[in-house]
């Protein structure tokens, strides 16, 4: 065999691949030794990286309510909060063990790192106080007085203090069964800096409810930081379904390649990009969320998908007779372009997403276009030089010639969808599915569908607590906060500030979707009716400024957040029924509405604070680069293709399929009931990355097989079934049944990214094989003047 040395750069071509190729292969013994360095180093580096969350990561900043979020977070409270209920099995809480147990877990909630202690809210603490109208004027004390004694008189003065207040409902279940702590954390760690950490947090509340918990009671806890922790738990069991899938792949990849070498090459090529990714990223001072943790399984698979085309080539020129090191450097000069394209494709369909302003889909934006620009080092360069170092065994050559041509009888068949006697009905079938697909498209939404926390299964724990805890409580579990903003000091006590605020309460209780509302203006009625020897006809705003000082000086005794401290801003709490798209749009677009009607120079409302406002503006943020993503997807993904083939009408052919399998992955997510939002935003950009290069590879053959030996369309596309057609078909169905196994996943979310990307993957693959050549019977010619001038 000759070696690389005893090669001159004649015998590699002109063209500036060929250049690059034999500096590779010139030197391919140190750039090994340097992969390998690379690679233990970053294996190393790879054991030191931790996954963290944040709840700021989540937030779109930049978004106009989160601006108000920010401003008024420390006055009001923020989104990040914790509710923890305590729930008697049988009975109630009035009796001395579920007492008890409250003040327990009041104490430990307490001194949870990253508690803002002056947030935590239960009967325990001072603002739990009641307010009773007598003959001398009023009554207030505590709900639960210090010199509580547990006594049958003393129970029934709690029962009684509790029925004066106003805490039914919001402390206390409807149906007594329940009492509940609430805390808002901290954004930063407050013993060791930086980003408070929400899986610690997480396990430090499991560990409450394990030690509480037991045969007479039941703990719920629910929070951004508690389901935030629940889903780092479960994605953890990704790398289970890391190790399920390589054993699938490793198992096809074989029964594929026929050759164990071919298929461990294959198999530690995809793992090297995902080795160097994670160990890069502390390096970096990077770490991974959990809704990213996906990305290592996609470079994986993306990996694997670009291996079997570089050693499916070398492999058949194995077979037509070079020597190793001559069938890599074909294989490199090949597909270096086209598979670099590719790769460049996918690194584009994850970069368009930054369009999102959201810290956690930059950072996944950064560490998917990390992993795939790796890819280009280890798939188009480290691989072509381990298979020079490569050679087939005597038995596997003999086994792969007989399996040589073996799909052949098939690609004849389809090799004639690229005559325009079959290309017609393949274009009017797509065209019937095109609009099929664009009718059931318009059904689908942005933002959450499902009850609860749409991340994980309906029937987790963590949903199974937000049903008991919206089932008793009248508070519910998501609240959208409006923030009314006055100009001056003192604003809160003017009457047609206050009757504005009625006006918009009023409204908010009669608009579908919220379950209660609590404001200022309310509150003040509530205490002018306690004035007047509660006589329900005073409810009304004052009309001197006497009485509605007097009455909302009531509000910030009570320890409620309905104002400021100067007056001057006052927060009404909306708590919605749910957190599904549909609802907080309906109860947006009512807000906007009123603001619309009623905002004028002392007073503007402004929304939004608390985590449905969060989610409100996560949903408009994401449903404003929705279109913008997909205008810059298709946009690069076609100025990628043109640079690459030089031909607008080869460019259609490759992007035109990838916009039908787009339109009728938005039908199935409206199906399925999958709503746009963050984490499945990345999957359709993903898609059209990973789609792209069937097209690329099978066009690439195409056109040199038409430009070099004149080949009629029908002809050349037959070729590059036989080459690029296998190898794609199978690395879609291995990528398809790889994330398949996602659907036995704790995680839902994980389990909708696994039935979009296996749909993603297998149809756009189909539409390669299918569409494109039916598209070019059409539009590309086979003539050897138009090709060398496309060329």
């Amino acid at each position: 065999m000759t070696g690389p040395k005893q090669l001159s750069r004649n015998h590699f071509g002109s063209s500036w691949v060929g250049i690059v190729s034999y500096y590779i292969f010139h030197w391919r013994k140190p750039l090994l030794a340097v992969f390998a360095l690379v690679t233990l180093a970053l294996t190393f580096s790879a054991t030191r990286l931790e996954v963290q969350a944040g709840f700021n990561k989540m937030l779109p900043l930049e978004h106009p309510y989160m601006k108000t979020f920010l401003k008024y977070r420390d006055e009001f409270g923020g989104a990040n909060r914790v509710l923890v209920a305590v729930r008697a099995r049988n009975g109630d809480i009035f009796n001395a063990k579920a007492l008890a147990k409250l003040k327990a877990i009041h104490d430990e909630v307490f001194f949870i790192r990253g508690a803002e202690r002056s947030s935590v809210l239960s009967l325990y603490s001072p603002p739990a106080m009641f307010m009773e109208v007598v003959e001398d004027g009023f009554v207030s004390g505590p709900v639960l007085p210090s010199n509580f004694d547990g006594s049958p008189a003393a129970f029934e003065a709690f029962r009684a203090n509790l029925l004066k207040s106003q805490w039914i409902g919001r402390l206390v279940a409807n149906d007594f069964t329940a009492a509940m702590v609430s805390v808002t954390l901290l954004d930063n760690d407050p013993e060791g800096g930086g980003r408070l950490d929400l899986r610690r947090v997480g396990a430090d509340l499991e560990k409450i409810r394990a030690e509480h918990e037991d045969a007479d009671f039941e703990v719920e806890i629910i929070g951004f930081a508690k389901a935030t922790s629940d889903i780092a738990g479960g994605a953890a069991g990704v790398l289970v379904f890391f190790g399920i899938a390589a054993l699938i792949t490793a198992a096809l990849l074989y029964w594929y390649s026929g050759s164990l070498m071919l298929t461990a090459l294959s198999l530690v090529i995809a793992l090297v990009p995902v080795v160097w990714l994670l160990g890069l990223l502390p390096v970096l001072g990077l770490k991974l969320d959990p809704l990213s943790i996906l990305v290592p399984f996609l470079i994986f698979s993306i990996g694997v998908s670009h291996a079997v085309q570089m050693t499916n080539a070398w492999k058949l020129e194995m077979l037509h007779g070079a020597d190793g090191v001559s069938a890599a450097r074909i294989a490199f000069v090949k597909l270096f372009i086209p598979g670099a394209s590719a790769l460049l494709a996918n690194g584009i369909g994850f970069l368009v997403i930054a369009l999102v302003k959201i810290e956690i889909v930059q950072e996944l934006v950064f560490t998917a276009t990390l992993g795939v620009s790796l890819m280009i080092l280890t798939n188009k360069v480290l691989l072509p030089i381990l298979l020079s170092y490569s050679k087939l065994s005597a038995k596997d050559a003999g086994k792969l010639h007989g399996r040589e041509g073996i799909g052949d009888p098939m690609w004849r068949r389809l090799a004639c969808i690229a005559t325009p006697k079959y290309a017609v009905v393949v274009i009017a079938l797509a065209a019937v599915s095109l609009a099929a697909g664009l009718w059931k498209a318009r059904e689908q939404v942005i933002g959450d569908l499902g009850r609860g926390v749409p991340e994980l299964r309906a029937d987790s724990r963590y949903n199974r607590d937000v049903d008991e805890i919206t089932k008793r409580f009248a508070v519910g579990v998501d609240v959208l906060q409006v923030i009314a903003e006055g100009k001056e000091p003192a604003t809160c006590n003017r009457f047609e500030v206050l009757d504005a605020i009625d006006r918009f309460e009023f409204l908010m209780r009669q608009t579908d979707g919220v379950q209660s509302v609590r404001g200022l203006a309310g509150f003040v009625k509530e205490a002018t009716v306690g004035f007047s020897e509660g006589d329900v006809k005073w409810a009304a705003i004052p009309d001197t400024k006497e009485q509605r000082n007097q009455a909302a000086g009531f509000s910030t005794r009570s320890g409620t957040d309905l104002i400021n401290r100067d007056c001057s801003v006052m927060n009404v709490s909306i708590f919605t029924k749910d957190h599904q798209a549909g609802t907080l749009a309906h109860i947006v677009r009512e807000v906007k509405r009123f603001k619309g009607a009623f905002d004028n120079d002392a007073l503007t409302f402004q929304l939004a604070t608390g985590n449905a406002g969060v989610m409100a503006a996560t949903n408009e943020a994401v449903a404003a680069a929705d279109h913008w993503v997909n205008w810059a997807l298709f946009g690069a993904v076609t100025l990628l293709c043109l640079v690459t083939f030089r031909s607008l009408s080869i460019t259609a052919c490759v992007v035109l399929p990838l916009g039908l399998v787009t339109v009728h992955c938005y039908a199935l997510m409206a199906q399925l009931g999958i709503g746009m939002k963050v984490n499945t935003l990345p999957v359709v950009a993903l898609g059209v990355g990973v789609g792209v290069d069937y097209g690329i590879y099978l066009f690439e053959v195409m056109r040199h097989e038409m430009k070099s030996r004149a080949m009629s369309l029908e002809a050349a596309f037959f070729e590059a079934l036989r080459q690029r057609g296998t190898a794609s078909l199978f690395t879609a169905i291995t990528m398809t049944i790889g994330v398949a196994t996602w659907l036995f996943s704790d995680l839902k979310f994980q389990v909708d990214m696994g039935i979009l990307l296996a749909f993603m993957f297998l149809v756009n693959a189909f539409g390669a094989i299918l569409l494109l050549p039916a598209l070019a019977a059409f539009l590309v010619r086979p003539s050897r003047k138009r090709e060398e001038k496309t060329a």
